[in-house]
């Protein structure tokens, strides 16, 4: 007779994870000092948390202060569990969770915007074409020559995928995006 491998006493048997994965958008507050990237970055990296865009600049000159945003994937335990842990960390003063936020506001997310230098080679009627599409989406061109155009555009990421893969075929060379900076609407600040 075959013994039947039963479940041991861990928590893991008795509960599964059945919540969906989500994408949230972190605001985190901190000290501008050297390190203090790298030790919230490598709180993502040691537990096995995907960093899906990440943006950080000195928001507050005389306070020293600097606002780090982080969009990642999790199921709401995760989140939390990632936002507890960010709270911990000594230099940062505040941690808001914008997609939570925007929910309790009556949104459905943050504002969400991305800036991308599109570099676009192309030639005779393809370059006619590329500059009409580029004008559909609001892209200004930064930089031109006989051969190329730099378009930069700004907008949800999702806008800035649709112009990158119209120009795929028109030319696309070269891109380069700033990440998603957020906030949320209202007059309350983080």
């Amino acid at each position: 007779m075959s013994a039947q491998l039963q479940p041991t006493g861990s928590a893991y048997f008795i509960a599964k994870e059945t919540a969906a994965i989500e994408s949230h958008t972190l605001s985190v507050l901190v000290d501008n000092e050297p390190g203090v990237l790298a030790r919230v970055i490598g709180l993502f990296s040691g537990r096995g948390y995907n960093i899906e865009s990440l943006t950080v600049s000195e928001t507050e000159h005389e306070a020293h202060l600097s606002r780090i945003t982080i969009v990642t994937r999790g199921t709401p335990n995760v989140l939390e569990q990632i936002k507890a842990q960010l709270e911990r960390i000594v230099p940062v003063h505040r941690v808001l969770d914008l997609t939570v936020r925007a929910r309790e506001l009556g949104q459905e997310r943050p504002i969400e915007r991305e800036v991308a230098l599109v570099k676009v080679v192309s030639t005779g009627e393809m370059r006619a074409e590329t500059l009409r599409l580029a004008d559909a989406f609001h892209a200004k061109v930064v930089d031109a020559t006989v051969e190329h155009f730099i378009f930069e555009i700004t907008g949800k990421s999702s806008k800035i995928d649709q112009f990158v893969s119209i120009m795929k075929p028109l030319g696309l060379n070269e891109i380069c995006r700033t990440g998603i900076a957020a906030m949320n609407r209202g007059s309350q600040g983080m």
